[in-house]
């Protein structure tokens, strides 16, 4: 029999790191298992094109992060361990094709002149919505970092605030009708309907009218906001706090298997034969779809399985990752040229609405593509060689092509340089030349790197009304505790779902310490206890 850890932890996704952390602070020796060779999960970052140039291979922005109680309130001390952010200025540049463009700064006063430039009763509407969401986000934030049933629901909380009326029928609505309302030249609303879209859901659908505003404020409240060498950073220092309280994560353990014994979930089994025991609680980050095959079926309770057979995957990215001679730049007023760490690509307003008649129909659509373009080394040079950058442009593009998703290995190179032809149309930063190497990732890439990324769905499933907050993962099993006695579940598979929010991991954390006999709380409030050495890791 192995030695047993306190809590044994499947997969390192932040968080399951966020997740073992708060149980570290709390006492409890945490050992962490990933199958990849680098923590993290979809928030880390590696040398994907070139020796020095590190990549965030997929979430960049720490936006949403930013308004979780962890970082707000402080309650993990992750300065400590090296945690830092850069707020850039420039937040988003957003060019057209009629050569005028629309710049989102750190400064609400220069971005509404922005706004301005094509009509000023935009701008105003522009600062009325991020007044208006300011004075209700705190509801949408405690509703979030909340586990369900530990607290009112969000529609609750509205029926008690001044406003509340107003926002169970913008919440109701789609983003779409939110911005199409709300402003009337079509410059201006191609960009809100872009930044609608940055939790890659399309703004057409029903329950998307808060995107109209909460994705905006975000950024216009904290940037685009980054951690300094790349988003591994955060991961790296939640490592460290659970190191320096005894606990330890390994990477090359894939795990395969639940071990059950006497109707309860006692530890795990690896791809290699090593086993690993928990003393107290296992916690899972894996994807539901794959969990649910990692124990005989009889023991999942009945109402689980059937609303994991119903989960759905939701709207995919296609992802071109560039190592760069120089950073990319679009000339603005008397020829001056910007490099801001993010550029925004919409062509039209109801070029927005027909990407989710794409991923109905299963189109590789690379007519006028919607792009994302990130280059974090505009803000944090460490993350290349001195002068060098780096870039990654994302689309949208379905993950089931009519005839498979394996299609995509025959094709993607194609959509890439479509991508690129694209961009190109915009900036003059970006020729041949200037290009060192890439790296190309379709939707089946996405998920052929990580697991967790189940049918291309970096947010682990579509965030629609159908699996959002109760109905996340299942219909009855939203407060993170699973079938299976023993066995907790958190990441993107559970409320409050995917980007890098920490939400997920924070509410996880909660519910299990309050069945361990302690609260959240409680683990914030003790001191920082630093063990002599990380803990033997018990190895069958």
């Amino acid at each position: 029999m192995s030695e047993r850890f306190d809590i044994v932890v499947a997969g390192a996704g932040h968080n399951s790191l966020v997740a073992a952390a708060y149980l570290s602070k709390a006492g409890y020796r945490c050992l962490v298992l990933e199958g990849r060779s680098v923590l993290g999960g979809n928030c880390c970052t590696e040398e994907l094109t070139l020796p020095g140039f590190r990549h965030d291979s997929c979430g960049t922005a720490h936006v949403l992060l930013q308004d979780s109680p962890m970082l707000r309130n402080d309650e993990l001390g992750l300065a400590d361990y090296g945690l830092e952010y850069i707020h850039p200025e420039i937040v988003c540049h957003m060019p057209f094709l009629d050569g005028s463009w629309l710049t989102q700064y750190h400064d609400i006063d220069r971005t509404c002149a922005e706004f301005a430039k094509f009509s000023k009763k935009d701008a105003e509407a522009y600062r009325r919505m991020i007044e208006d969401y300011e004075r209700v986000k705190p509801l949408f934030d405690a509703a979030a970092y909340t586990p369900v049933g530990f607290g009112k629901p969000v529609n609750e909380r509205l029926a008690e605030h001044p406003d509340g009326k107003k926002w169970l029928r913008r919440s109701a609505q789609s983003a779409w009708e939110i911005i199409r309302d709300n402003f009337k030249d079509d410059h201006c609303r191609s960009f809100m309907l872009w930044m609608a879209f940055q939790t890659v859901t399309p703004p057409e659908w029903p329950m998307t009218g808060r995107l109209a505003y909460s994705l905006v404020q975000g950024r216009q409240r904290w940037s685009w906001c980054v951690p300094k060498g790349g988003s591994g950073a955060f991961t790296d220092c939640l490592v460290r706090l659970i190191e320096a309280h005894g606990g330890a994560a390994m990477t090359g353990r894939k795990v395969e298997r639940l071990i059950v014994e006497g109707g309860r979930c006692t530890g795990v089994e690896c791809a290699d034969g090593t086993a690993y025991r928990a003393g107290k609680a296992v916690l899972s980050t894996i994807h539901v779809k794959h969990l649910i095959d990692m124990a005989p079926r009889q023991l999942w309770a009945d109402d689980f399985v059937e609303g994991v057979g119903t989960y759905q995957g939701g709207p995919t990215l296609f992802v071109t990752h560039y190592a760069l001679d120089g950073p990319m730049t679009f000339e603005v007023d008397g020829g001056r040229s910007i490099a801001p760490i993010a550029a925004s690509i919409l062509s039209a307003p109801t070029r927005a609405l027909r990407m989710g008649y794409d991923f109905a129909c299963g189109v590789a659509n690379t007519d006028e593509p919607v792009l994302l373009a990130v280059q974090p080394t505009v803000a944090d040079p460490s993350q290349a060689p001195p002068g060098k950058h780096i870039l990654k442009v994302l689309g949208t593009q379905p993950y089931d092509l009519k005839d498979g998703p394996q299609q995509w290995d025959a094709i993607k190179d194609r959509v890439a340089d479509a991508n690129l032809a694209f961009l190109r149309r915009f900036t003059k930063s970006l020729a041949d030349g200037r290009i060192l190497a890439r790296v190309v990732e379709s939707p089946l890439d996405l998920e052929r790197r990580n697991p967790h990324n189940w049918r291309g769905s970096c947010h682990g499933g579509a965030q629609n009304a159908a699996q959002a907050a109760a109905l996340r993962p299942a219909p009855g099993w939203a407060q993170h505790r699973m079938p299976i006695p023993g066995l907790y579940q958190t990441g993107a598979t559970t409320h409050p779902g995917g980007s890098i929010s920490g939400g997920p991991g924070r509410n996880a954390a909660a519910v299990m310490l309050k069945d361990l006999g302690g609260s959240l709380e409680a683990a914030v409030s003790r001191g920082t206890f630093v063990a002599a050495k990380p803990a033997a890791v018990p190895a069958k």
